[in-house]
This record gives C-alpha cells, sequence and structure tokens, in this order.
C-alpha cells in the first residue's frame, strides 16, 4: 500500500480523506501529499514506505523538517515534525492547571469529499432567495450590509475569523481612518474553531453540522453587494477547499476581489513542553518556530494560488511577532516586560496564555500588518494621532513606532503578502 492510499484508508476521528471526488481534487491530493503526515497523529505512520519522490516534495515545502540538516527527509523526520507542528503531545510535561490549546483533531463532515455541496446550500440560490433567508433572522438591522463606492482608495472587505483575527480586526479601521481611508468592514466571526472558514461555510449554507438550518450573513452581502476583499483567521487542519468554496462564491458576483488569509504567530505547542522560565526563550527558538509557521502557511497559499493566480496572498502576522520576540529580547520594545504571561507572570507581555492570545498593545501590531498588507503602505506614514482606549501611556509613542516598523518589514519580506518595499504589488 502507497502513503497517499494508506492516509486515505486510515478513517478514524479525522474522516478528511476520504477518496476524492471534486474538481479541485487534482490540487487538493497535491496539497494532501504534501501535508497529511504533518497533519494528522496517525499511528504507525513512520512505519510507512513513504516514496522518495513524496519525501522530497515534503522537505521542499517544509524545510524545517529536516532536523539533521542533512539535505533529505526520513519519514521519522516527518512525522516528529508533523507532531511539534499540530499539538501532538510532546515528551514533557506541562504544568499543573494549565491547557495544552485548542483541540488539533475533530471530526468533518465527510460530505467535504462529495462532487458538490447539497442541494439545499444557500449558495447555490439566487441572490433575491439568500437575501430573504438572512433577513428572516436579521431583525431591525438591514439583511445586507454595503458601503458605497469608496472615493478615497479605502477597500470594501468582508471577513470570517477568532479570537486571533479579533485584534486586528478592531484596530484597523482605526488605523485606516488616521491614514485618511474610510474602512468598510463586515464580519461573520466566532470563538476557536467556530471562527473558522470551514465551519463560517458550514453555518452560513446550512449544511453538515448546521442541515437546513442556514446563517447566510456574508453570503447575502457578498452576493447583493460590492466589495473589494475577503479576510480569514487559520485553523488546524485546514484544507485548500475550505477557502476556494469562499472564493469561487465571492469571485461569482464580485470578480475583482483579493483574498487575504492571515498566518497566526509562533505558538507554545510547538515546543515540547512549557519551558518553566523565560529564560528558555533565544532568537535561534524564535527562528525556528517563526519559521515552522511561515512554511505551513506559506504551503497552503501557494497551493490556492495555483488555481486563483494573484489572487491569494498572505497577512504576515506570524513573521511580525516572530521579529517582535526577537526586538523583546534584544530590549527595543519599550514598555513590554515579558514574553508570555502564562510563563514569566507579567501582564504587558507578547502572548497572554498558553494558547497565544495576544498581550495588551499587541493589537495595533497585528492592525498595522493589515494596513501594510491590504494597502501596500507603510503604517509609518501614518502622522494622524489614532484614538487609543484605556491607558495613555501604553504602547508608548515610542513601541507604536516599533510596531509599524516591524509590520512592514514582516510584509515586505513576505514573499506572499503581494507587497515590495516600493509598496507596489509583487
Amino acid at each position: 500500500m502507497d502513503l497517499w492510499s494508506f492516509v486515505r484508508n486510515r478513517r478514524g476521528e479525522n474522516e478528511l480523506f476520504q477518496s476524492p471526488k471534486t474538481p479541485y481534487c487534482f490540487l487538493m491530493i497535491r496539497f494532501s501529499l504534501l501535508v497529511a503526515v504533518f497533519v494528522f497523529a496517525l499511528p504507525g505512520l513512520a512505519q510507512d514506505k513513504a516514496s522518495a519522490e513524496q519525501l522530497a516534495k515534503w522537505l521542499k515545502r517544509f524545510p524545517a523538517a529536516d532536523t539533521n540538516k542533512n539535505g533529505a527527509l526520513s519519514a521519522e523526520e516527518a512525522v516528529a515534525f508533523r507532531d511539534k507542528m499540530f499539538g501532538a503531545k510532546g515528551k514533557g510535561k506541562s504544568k499543573p492547571g494549565r491547557k495544552r490549546g485548542a483541540p488539533v483533531t475533530f471530526k468533518v463532515d465527510p460530505g467535504w469529499d462529495a462532487e458538490k455541496f447539497p442541494e439545499h446550500s444557500v449558495a447555490y440560490k439566487s441572490p433575491e432567495e439568500i437575501k430573504a433567508i438572512f433577513a428572516t433572522m436579521a431583525g431591525r438591522k438591514p439583511a445586507v450590509a454595503s458601503f458605497e463606492k469608496p472615493t478615497d482608495s479605502a477597500l470594501r472587505i468582508v471577513g470570517t475569523g477568532h479570537s486571533f483575527m479579533a485584534p486586528g480586526y478592531g484596530t484597523l479601521p482605526k488605523i485606516c481612518e488616521a491614514a485618511g481611508l474610510n474602512q468598510g468592514l463586515y464580519t461573520h466571526t466566532g470563538g476557536g474553531v467556530t471562527g473558522s472558514a470551514r465551519y463560517k461555510w458550514e453555518q452560513e449554507n446550512g449544511i453538515f453540522q448546521f442541515d437546513k438550518k442556514p446563517v447566510p450573513k456574508l453570503l447575502a452581502s457578498i452576493s447583493n453587494a460590492k466589495w473589494d476583499a475577503m479576510m480569514w483567521g487559520p485553523y488546524f487542519n485546514d484544507r485548500p477547499e475550505y477557502y476556494s468554496c469562499w472564493i469561487d462564491f465571492c469571485l461569482k458576483y464580485n470578480p475583482e476581489m483579493k483574498f487575504y488569509l492571515s498566518d497566526a504567530w509562533p505558538q507554545l505547542y510547538q515546543l515540547e513542553t512549557v519551558p518553566e522560565t523565560e529564560s528558555y526563550f533565544t532568537e535561534e527558538i524564535f527562528d525556528k518556530i517563526g519559521k515552522e509557521k511561515h512554511d505551513l502557511y506559506a504551503g497552503l497559499v501557494t497551493t490556492l494560488r495555483e488555481k486563483y493566480p494573484e489572487k491569494v496572498f498572505i497577512l504576515p502576522t506570524s513573521d511580525a511577532m516572530w521579529l517582535a520576540a526577537k526586538h523583546y529580547l534584544r530590549g527595543e520594545l519599550p514598555g513590554v516586560e515579558g514574553i508570555n504571561k502564562v510563563i514569566g507572570g507579567k501582564e504587558r507581555s507578547l502572548w497572554r496564555d498558553q494558547l497565544g492570545h495576544l498581550g495588551p498593545g499587541f493589537e495595533w501590531l497585528e492592525g498595522y500588518v493589515f494596513y501594510a498588507t491590504l494597502y501596500g503602505k507603510s503604517p509609518e506614514q501614518i502622522e494622524v494621532p489614532i484614538p487609543r482606549r484605556g491607558s495613555s501611556d501604553f504602547p508608548s509613542p515610542e513601541l507604536d513606532q516599533m510596531f509599524r516598523k516591524i509590520a512592514w518589514e514582516a510584509v515586505v519580506n513576505h514573499p506572499l503578502s503581494g507587497v515590495s518595499k516600493e509598496g507596489k504589488s509583487k
């Protein structure tokens, strides 16, 4: 049995790799072969015989998996990298009372592998029908959100996401206002997996776990109004079709739209165990776990770009936090007191918990990354003061300038952001 057949037939809690049938199957198979060993905790994978060609492809997409740096990837190295990237239990023990984070294994309806979604999917209905469905649950709010065609170069954006996207969604409009842009932003979000692109597609369409109970908040507006871009937050075990369904629907009604996926940021689950003290962290550690995240989402977006050239881009929040952590170690983030509150106990840390939610003030760094990627402009050029809630002295003007500098550096140096140092599309 070859590796693809093995993965396809190992059906357990994750029924994700049944025989592909969709028109998108050729790209999906290619992507699956590249990442399957990293995504799923399948016992015995190291003993299965992967071909040299398959291992070579995985190595090309995930060079960080080659831990001994000999230029070749073994099945054992592939398994080890998978376990580290997707939260399999490490050899060490977490401190008492600390959660290991969000679950990385969960059941996905086998309908995702069918030729098409169920006939009653809202996406198959007319714009008028979709609007009417959502109107019954919108209450006094309009069933369709829309924004006039901007005269100030602002983008009209729809988005899904979870708590990792919320900080940037909150600060982006304020940053844009200071830059002279009236930002139109309409989102359908949730916590954890409930904010993922897959979950929201099922919920909006009334399929699978939401069978015949649709909540087409975004679909009603996408199909009945003009939009320029869509944004998403990533989630564990993401597959290309979780995004291609949204892309296909958006392009049907707004052919010029572009799409942006955040790549989150380095998290504690990538380590074998939670460090006892912050002295564990070095620039080399952040280089390692930062590159792992970088490679993972670059692989997903590259696969999508093969079907949608120059349409899909990365919001490099991971690279920004990776850079910020290194600046902190050098003493270059004034007012920031620690790396992670759960380890060092400091309130003003880069991260505040085991899962990796941002510490106070870092919502501005994420917002600057969003702004820089979407508009191809450095936030360092914004001269108008940005109003903030809470303490007026944090982030300080000096720290805020560092955030802007870091965001621009992360964006222009990421090959899939679509932005160059000149601010033009790559």
